[in-house]
């Protein structure tokens, strides 16, 4: 169960440092800049640790699927960007695709 903890701390911090990826305007500024690396570099850790039990291609399926969803509506909290129907349809089918992944696939490593 412990992994499955790391992959949703690996999520949070891609997440983040995505953000301030948006936030360091071409690394120019620098706490921004300074988070997206130890952003991007707790993530890729985290992400790791869950290899030794979960399979990489359901744990990076995982990761970027929630990844995309999150980032998305971050950036339209933080960053007014718009969401349009074909946009939240696609994060829609995201958000299935990882929950079907969760609820019925053998190879999840549950």
């Amino acid at each position: 169960m412990k992994y499955w903890l790391f992959l949703g701390v690996a999520i949070i911090a891609e997440v983040i440092a995505t953000s301030a990826l948006k936030a360091s305007d071409n690394f120019s500024k620098t706490i921004p800049s300074m988070i997206v690396i130890v952003g991007y570099g707790l993530a890729f850790y985290f992400l790791s640790l869950t290899l030794k039990v979960i399979p990489v291609g359901i744990a990076y399926a995982i990761w970027s699927g929630c990844g995309i969803v999150l980032i998305s509506v971050v950036s339209w909290l933080l960053f007014q960007q718009k969401l349009d129907f074909p946009a939240l349809a696609g994060m829609g089918l995201i958000i299935a695709g990882v929950v079907v992944i969760n609820l019925f696939s053998k190879s999840s490593g549950h």
